[in-house]
């Protein structure tokens, strides 16, 4: 089997702006909030004045102390300021780490002591809420406050009209960014990305948007220290393409910047979409002008699917279905159009790009994987990262040669479309996919806005459901529903804001099963 080429264009993220400014330094980038750090610039900015911004950051951050290669950790409250920061630091040669701004204190002081004397770039809500008790003195090199001052931190505004520093650029296979991955397991792990890793994910993503014709707005809700978010605003500047970033993905606010903007490409995450049904009856028809939808790196229900590209006015609108991870970037994907999405199953996650990813099956018993046999899905791309920092031999324990393994369970079919059934670590003994008896009883109940199966004490399967407006559950509807699935534990209502996430919206599976295996201890102790 051939392997995969290296990738030999880099994505400096430091300089991209810069790059896409000297040709379509007009194009604008438009943000539902102002930034935290600069509020005087507003809410539309052009590509030109972005990479100007980018400079001036850059300039500053010298002025405090950074120097190339050194860490810095963004950390701060969400917002597309997250962003500039990051390109800022790159363009100094410093790594930025992407710290979601959703890890508590504990975990931001764990993810600090792996890191050589870092600095840590913040503001001052969270150094006054949830750092307010985080040994900082002791963790950082240096910390600096880009809103109001703070004592103890430099502030970002005292350093303003700091010398003009050139561009560093380092070898394209040092240590350019780093990002975390969901922390569905624990701690999250540091993972540390290239600039050519990250380039290779440049090339993948910009294929779709290379393709898009019209020069339409681009709608996106991704988090800003997700490793999508780089590639992503990379490709938009060079392709000339009007740019929205939503900090909020709250339904209301989305429909009211869809109206607004009228955009031909939305982007959010899987979850966020299935959240955004309650508004596809808004009478303003957010979703009317769009062509092209994009689920980030992640499975997304058929149904919801179908109801998006349904609402949608265009002629022929598509639903691109992206499966990837943190460590390695995209790796499969599927479009789906209004004829073809409800005939999906909805465990296909699509077909590998030759030259860039692929991916094989592993047995996991000897056995042939089949459907009823899944196995270890294995992948291969030029994207993945180089290690996750400070816990090299855990990298290293999931690669195969050129080979990782992700911890998802599947099968290929005979059309070669890769199906994932399961992370192995959420698998239940009675089930044979606890993703796919969610699709089709998700399907089946539209009155459901989640369902999350977990295992129970005694790894029974524990239906976990949410209902449009926290309406009671129909148990004789959910009793229809479930009649021909594995037999399940009565379903346990709560509110979707109630399900423990990720920075992308993903359900936090192991830790919703400890929370409701807590409450039956704490229930049966009293």
């Amino acid at each position: 089997m051939l392997r995969i080429p290296k990738n030999k264009t880099p994505l400096y993220l430091g300089l991209v702006a810069e790059e896409a400014a000297a040709q379509f330094g007009a194009n604008t980038i438009t943000l539902d909030r102002t930034m935290d750090a600069l509020p005087e610039v507003g809410q539309v900015l052009t590509v030109a004045q972005f990479a100007d911004l980018i400079a001036e950051m850059a300039n500053r951050l010298w002025a405090s102390g950074i120097r190339p290669s050194e860490h810095v950790v963004i950390h701060k409250t969400n917002n597309f300021d997250i962003t500039l920061f990051a390109c800022a630091a790159a363009r100094i040669g410093a790594v930025p780490v992407m710290l979601s701004a959703h890890l508590d204190g504990e975990t931001i002081n764990a993810l600090l002591q792996r890191l050589p004397s870092p600095t840590l770039l913040t503001d001052a809500a969270k150094l006054t809420g949830s750092l307010a008790a985080s040994p900082l003195a002791e963790l950082t090199a240096r910390v600096i406050s880009v809103t109001e001052p703070v004592e103890g931190a430099i502030s970002l505004s005292d350093l303003a009209g700091a010398p003009e520093r050139t561009a560093v650029t380092l070898h394209p296979d040092s240590h350019a960014i780093m990002t975390h991955t969901s922390g569905t397991t624990g701690i999250p792990k540091l993972v540390v990305h290239s600039a050519r890793s990250i380039g290779a994910r440049y090339r993948w993503q910009n294929i779709p948007v290379s393709l898009l014709r019209q020069r339409e707005p681009i709608l996106m809700h991704v988090s800003y220290v997700h490793s999508r978010m780089y590639p992503g605003i990379a490709s938009m500047m060079l392709n000339n393409k009007p740019m929205v970033f939503l900090d909020d993905a709250e339904p209301a606010k989305v429909a009211d910047a869809m109206v607004k903007y009228r955009p031909g490409v939305f982007e959010t995450h899987p979850n966020s979409f299935l959240e955004c049904e309650s508004i596809l009856d808004d009478p303003r028809k957010p979703f009317k002008t769009v062509r092209f939808y994009n689920s980030t790196f992640d499975a997304i229900h058929p149904g919801t699917m179908d109801k998006f590209l349904r609402a949608s006015e265009r002629k022929n609108p598509v639903f691109l279905q992206v499966y990837g991870q943190s460590e390695c970037g995209p790796l499969v994907g599927r479009p789906y159009t209004r004829k073809t999405v409800m005939q999906a199953d909805g465990r296909c996650q699509g077909y590998s790009t030759p030259g860039i990813t692929k991916y094989r099956l592993v047995s996991r018993n000897g056995k042939p994987v089949t459907r009823d046999n899944p196995g270890y899905i294995d992948v291969q791309t030029s994207g993945r990262a180089l290690t996750y920092y400070g816990e090299a031999e855990r990298f290293e324990k999931q690669l195969d040669g050129d080979w990782w393994r992700g911890g998802d369970i599947g099968y290929r079919t005979k059309w070669g479309c890769l199906h994932l059934l399961d992370r192995e670590v959420d698998q239940i003994p009675t089930i044979h996919s606890t993703l796919e008896v969610e699709d089709t009883v998700l399907h089946r109940l539209p009155e459901l806005t989640e369902l999350i199966i977990v295992p129970g004490p005694d790894q029974e399967p524990v239906p976990v459901v949410c209902t449009k407006d926290d309406a009671p559950l129909d148990l004789a509807r959910w009793k229809r529903a479930i009649a021909d699935q594995s037999a399940m534990a009565d379903p346990i209502q709560m509110k979707l804001g109630e399900l423990p996430r990720t920075a992308t919206a993903k359900i936090k599976r192991l830790e919703l099963a400890r929370r409701l295996a807590d409450q039956v201890t704490h229930e049966l102790a009293s």
